[in-house]
């Protein structure tokens, strides 16, 4: 049901196109163009979704499903430009922000690669783009790795929550013992479990829908949007976002939130907004992906909307306050709540749920402002014919009102900050990426003065 309400909030909104994508930047010089479509043509068979594409049902009678595409051709799926001179970032941003806005062919397999060829120092990029119907951040991932020389090897999503968890299941919990009071116990042990996450994903439920149906404070970063787009990103050394974690005793996701805050809070500021202390709740997806289900392409998210505090001026503070905000939200069971929501969403017949999805989408909401969704990307270099992949920088869609979203990737020793704007309401997303980057650098000289 999640993979299917991608497409019908896309079907509610003529302005937006929901692909998520990422662009490689790499070495050159540029292969030939020929040997770089066959390689791709080889490697996309491997990864089932690039050559099935959708199946539907009329009146909404069943979810749609994949099936292979018998008339499937590389060729309409690679593309080739190069940048206008000088092929600096502003350029690239902008054929980036172009090829995302148009929405994917749902004739054909929902995914695109360009090959950008035109930028300095004799590189070259690839920008992948997927729906998000076929695959969460993780997933998509791991689809991108396979299109590189070595594969999917080792990626940073194994640190995530979800990839850790190793909860028994009820049936092992059941398993018959010699001693039958022993068994009683883990039954009783087992029931009581499930009757406290019910409760906690019920009171996270709860909260969620309060906070999704509270009018928080207007902001110019909610509203209409329209079919054009902007993009920019921002890029900082892993190692640094690592000192700050480890000198605050934070997280990677709380460094990197706190630099978002601090960034937004500029923004409004400098268009003459006052940043109070509801105006940026912040859709925050959160993985639900265990371990061994980093290889199926499906989506396996759910959510937080923690408050960020753009009314806090002072940056040590708005990442103590960002810490503390997300532990309580992840305590609070907002993260089992909504993926609990999605699961009774599934188990409803297909037409009610879809006809919900395009409701709900298209009504406005003025209580969520933001998008922040940090992907784990992999731990070593790509090389893609040969050559390394300098930098990975994620794009993010916007829909759903919220004018910005932010996606974020650590791939090697790197972190990046990928931004997608409404191209009329959000000029100003180059200050917004330089806003990050100037608050990373800010906490991390607060750490060498401690």
């Amino acid at each position: 049901m999640l993979d299917a309400s991608f497409l019908e909030a896309e079907d509610s909104d003529p302005h937006v196109s929901l692909a998520v994508g990422a662009v490689s930047i790499i070495e050159g010089p540029a292969p030939v163009y020929s040997e770089l479509v066959s390689a791709f043509g080889e490697r996309a068979q491997s990864i089932p979704r690039c050559t099935q594409k959708l199946h539907t049902l009329p009146f909404d009678l069943g979810a749609p499903g994949w099936v292979d595409d018998p008339h499937f051709d590389i060729s309409h799926h690679v593309h080739h430009v190069a940048l206008p001179e000088p092929g600096d970032d502003a350029e690239l941003f902008s054929m980036v922000a172009y090829i995302m806005e148009q929405r994917l062919d749902r004739e054909r397999p929902l995914w695109e690669c360009w090959v950008i060829e035109g930028l300095p120092e004799g590189r070259w990029a690839t920008l992948i783009k997927i729906h998000h119907c076929i695959a969460d951040g993780i997933a998509t991932a791991q689809m991108l790795a396979k299109l590189s020389d070595d594969g999917a090897g080792e990626t940073f999503a194994g640190n995530i929550r979800a990839a850790q968890q190793t909860a028994p299941s009820i049936l092992s919990l059941l398993r018959p013992r010699l001693n039958p009071v022993s068994w009683m116990g883990d039954v009783w042990r087992a029931t009581v479990a499930a009757t406290s996450a019910a409760e906690h994903a019920v009171v996270g439920a709860a909260e969620l829908t309060a906070r999704v149906l509270s009018a928080d404070q207007d902001s110019s970063l909610n509203g209409p949007v329209t079919r054009m787009r902007r993009y920019s990103a921002a890029l900082v050394d892993l190692s640094v976002m690592k000192e700050v974690c480890r000198d605050f005793d934070v997280t990677l996701n709380d460094v990197a939130l706190a630099a978002i805050t601090s960034s937004y809070r500029t923004m409004l500021l400098s268009r003459g907004e006052s940043p109070g202390s509801h105006a940026l709740r912040t859709l925050v997806p959160v993985s639900m992906r265990s371990a061994d289900h980093f290889d199926v392409t499906d989506n396996r998210v759910s959510a937080m909307l923690p408050l960020l505090p753009v009314d806090e001026p002072d940056p040590v503070k708005q990442l103590e306050i960002v810490h503390r905000r997300l532990t309580e939200a992840k305590g609070s069971g907002q993260r089992e709540g909504a993926g609990a929501v999605v699961a009774a969403a599934g188990n409803l017949p297909f037409a009610l749920s879809a006809w919900a999805i395009r409701l709900l989408t298209r009504l406005p909401q003025k209580s969520v402002t933001a998008l922040a969704t940090n992907v784990p990307g992999p731990r070593g270099r790509q090389r893609v014919l040969g050559r390394d992949v300098v930098e990975i920088l994620p794009i993010p869609p916007i829909a759903l009102h919220l004018r910005t979203g932010i996606a974020m990737v650590s791939y090697a020793d790197r972190f990046s900050f990928g931004i997608t704007a409404d191209f009329d309401s959000a000029p100003d997303v180059d200050a917004l990426a330089r806003g990050i980057e100037d608050a990373v650098r800010c906490l991390a000289k607060v750490n060498r003065k401690r």
